[in-house]
Parts: C-alpha cells; sequence; structure tokens
C-alpha cells in the first residue's frame, strides 16, 4: 500500500473538523487547507497574487530552506510580502507567537493585524487564496501563422521573467541639490525603485529604473546611521532606514536585483553573439 493511500485512509477516518484543531506531527495535513499551494515558487506566489489577487489575500506555501519551515505569503496593496511559518510537530510558530493548532492561528490573524515588517505596514489576513480555480474552456482560432526570418534557432529560446521580490516602506531620503533630508515612502517591484511623498499619495515623486544602476552599498559618510546608497551614472541616492537590520534587508534585495538584471543582460548578450555568428 502507496503512501498516498495509507494518508488517504487516515484522512477518512477523521473528523474533517479535527483537521483545524490537530497538531499531532502529520504535516501532511496542510493538504486539505484550500489555499495550501505546496510547493508554488516565491516568484509564482508574487505573481500569482498580485495579477489575480487583493489587498489582504494570503496562500500557504513551502519554504525552500528546509523541512518543516513554510511561508506564509501576503499581498499588501501593490507588494507581496513573506514570513516564515514553522510546523514543529506539535504547534505553530510565527514570529514570537506559537498556536496549538492551526485554526488558531488562522483565527488569531484573521481579527488582528499583521505586523508585515519594522516598516510598520498593517496587513490584515483577508481572502484566502484557493489553491485550486475554475478556469473557462475559452481559446481563440488562429487567424495567421508565419514564422518571421530571423535566422533564430531553438538555442535563442531562452526562457526569461522579470524578477519580481517587492518591497515597500518609509526610509529618509537625502535631497539632491539641497542637502536636506526627508522621510518618503518607498515601492520596489519588478525593475522600479518609486518614492512618494507619503504612503497615501497615489503619484510618485520619482521613478529609478534599477537597470541603471551600477551598485547597492551601506554608506558611512553621513552623519545618520543604518545609511545606504544607490549609485546612478547621473546621481549617487542616499538613503537611511529606522534600523539596521531593514537597511540590511533593502540592500540585500536590491542587490538581488541588480544580480537579475545582469544575468538578463547576459543572456540577451548571448543571443546577440549567436545571432551574429549565423550571419556571418
Amino acid at each position: 500500500m502507496g503512501r498516498a493511500e495509507l494518508l488517504a485512509r487516515k484522512m477518512s477516518a477523521q473528523d474533517p473538523s479535527d483537521l483545524w484543531s490537530r497538531s499531532d506531527g502529520d504535516a501532511e495535513l496542510f493538504q486539505d487547507l484550500g489555499w495550501y499551494h505546496s510547493n508554488l515558487t516565491r516568484h509564482a506566489a508574487e505573481a500569482l497574487l498580485l495579477s489575480n489577487g487583493r489587498d489582504g489575500s494570503y496562500l500557504l506555501r513551502d519554504s525552500n530552506e528546509q523541512t518543516g519551515l513554510y511561508s506564509l505569503s501576503v499581498r499588501a496593496k501593490d507588494s507581496v510580502k513573506h514570513f516564515h511559518v514553522e510546523y514543529t510537530g506539535y504547534s505553530f510558530k510565527f514570529g514570537f507567537n506559537e498556536y496549538s493548532s492551526l485554526k488558531d492561528f488562522v483565527k488569531h490573524f484573521a481579527n488582528q493585524p499583521l505586523i508585515g515588517s519594522e516598516t510598520g505596514t498593517l496587513i490584515v489576513l483577508k481572502h484566502p487564496y484557493p489553491r485550486r480555480v475554475e478556469e473557462p474552456s475559452i481559446y481563440e482560432s488562429v487567424r495567421v501563422h508565419t514564422a518571421m526570418q530571423t535566422g533564430r534557432t531553438e538555442n535563442d529560446l531562452v526562457p526569461t521573467a522579470p524578477s519580481l521580490g517587492t518591497k515597500e516602506g518609509y526610509l529618509t531620503k537625502q535631497g539632491g541639490l539641497v542637502k536636506t533630508w526627508k522621510t518618503r515612502w518607498f515601492t520596489l517591484h519588478r525593475n522600479e525603485l518609486k518614492y512618494f511623498k507619503d504612503q497615501m499619495s497615489p503619484e510618485p515623486i520619482r521613478i529609478l529604473d534599477l537597470t541603471e544602476c551600477s551598485a547597492v552599498q551601506f554608506d558611512y559618510s553621513q552623519e545618520r546611521v543604518n545609511c545606504f546608497c544607490l549609485v546612478f551614472p547621473f546621481r549617487t541616492f542616499y538613503l537611511c532606514a529606522k534600523t539596521g537590520v531593514e537597511a540590511d534587508e533593502w540592500i540585500k534585495i536590491l542587490r538581488w536585483k541588480l544580480s537579475q538584471i545582469r544575468k538578463q543582460l547576459e543572456q540577451g548578450e548571448g543571443t546577440v553573439r549567436s545571432r551574429s555568428f549565423i550571419f556571418q
């Protein structure tokens, strides 16, 4: 008898209402949750929640870091935040809190705001995103189908996608001409870093294209602490976070963005070299 069949018998013998309250060490009981997406990646979770979710939509997925660790992905307006959830076999740990059952965990955050990070963003778990979504069987008819003679081969078909990795929060920014410091609301989405006058402002003051950024690093030249800078050809932007941890988070995700941009550029250059070789 296979493991799946054993699990099916075990679950069928249980009272369905117990699946929410059990904490007897069987992590496979997550499979009964309609909003548990098992091996969904971080990238796919962000794309899913940003395209189809709404403010407060959330889902649970496996973390790729270690066994027994899960990720709660939550949409907060135009960004997606990820939080570790640890299943010990007896309880669920989230931050400094511990819950004896998954039901207690969800019930608690359904009624209280969830603090996203040190930025102070408040998110309420409102809308569990279902694992199974009904899809229409509607397809377009092909009217035109022709091959463009570009000289490309199957070696040029390298799948690429913009990295998501969203983040948002307040940072203090030094002015360009007048070197005063002002607090601005920053959002990171795809390859754009935007800053607004405050969190409620509908239009950004400026949009920074990270494809033009050459470096992100800690900065110790300012009188303030927890500062870092973004180096562009036209200007270096100096930013400060409230804490060193928050500054480190911004630096890590911005550096990761730059590494993804470089990879995409290298892949593009490889395609150009391949084309030039074909036409020689």
